[in-house]
């Protein structure tokens, strides 16, 4: 049994001591976070023992909770500088987790419950995994990527760094998520997706902001989308 930290007191945190304590093979024994108020406090039941600099003076194996991989990749690199280095990380797997033949997984990474990767699937490191996950075959996710709840990716997907693939996300076979794109919630890709852009909806398109700032209609317009008839004659999209 190994005495685990976690960094970042978060929802992730919580939700990943919760499926620790399931699992029974490893044991949380602090929380580490940057914000003093939280010092000496406690978070479902264990310490939040200080800073996450921490991490550099103490054995323990670590799992970093930020819920965004660009703050988890952020945080490794921070702690790397203070002599941390990958093999201080975990993995955590819930139990319920099917991980079929030639799969992998990086150093740093949570796989909750009821996830499956069928086989030759490679999971980067600091990646997390949500309730549920569906991972085919030949799939790769590289480092920090996070699926929420949901996920299903067809075979042959390549997620870039830090990615955000939100709940009941699908995505084709073959299809390319850029590092640090977003999809969201219950998104059907079909295509290649770039770096850093937000994509939505059934078929997803791209999220674009209207002048005012704020979301406007994918575009091109989702397939299945009718416009409507107003009283004036005019054609609108709903």
């Amino acid at each position: 049994m190994a005495d685990i930290l976690l960094v970042a007191a978060s929802g992730l945190a919580r939700e990943t001591l919760a499926s620790v304590r399931d699992a029974g093979t490893d044991r949380v024994v602090g929380i580490l976070d940057d914000d003093p108020a939280l010092a000496g406090t406690t978070v479902s039941g264990v310490p939040v023992l200080g800073p996450a600099a921490l991490a550099a003076q103490r054995s323990e194996r670590l799992l970093l909770c930020p819920g965004q991989g660009a703050a988890r990749i952020a945080l490794a690199a921070r702690l790397a500088d203070l002599g941390v280095g990958a093999e201080r990380y975990a993995v955590h797997v819930h139990p319920s987790v099917v991980i079929g033949a030639g799969s992998a997984v990086g150093a740093g990474s949570i796989l909750l419950a009821g996830c499956v990767l069928t086989c030759d699937v490679t999971v980067g490191e600091h990646v997390v995994l949500m309730p549920r996950t569906v991972l085919t075959h030949d799939d790769e996710l590289a480092d920090g990527v996070t699926c929420a709840a949901g996920v299903t990716l067809a075979g042959r997907v390549r997620v870039g760094e830090r990615a955000y693939l939100g709940m009941q996300t699908s995505v084709r076979q073959d299809v390319r998520v850029g590092a640090d794109a977003t999809l969201g919630m219950g998104a059907v890709v079909l295509r290649d997706v770039p770096p850093g852009r937000t994509w939505v909806g059934a078929p997803a398109a791209e999220l674009r902001r209207d002048r005012a700032g704020g979301p406007a209609l994918p575009h091109p317009r989702p397939v299945g989308v009718l416009p409507l008839l107003t009283s004036h004659g005019r054609i609108r999209v709903p």
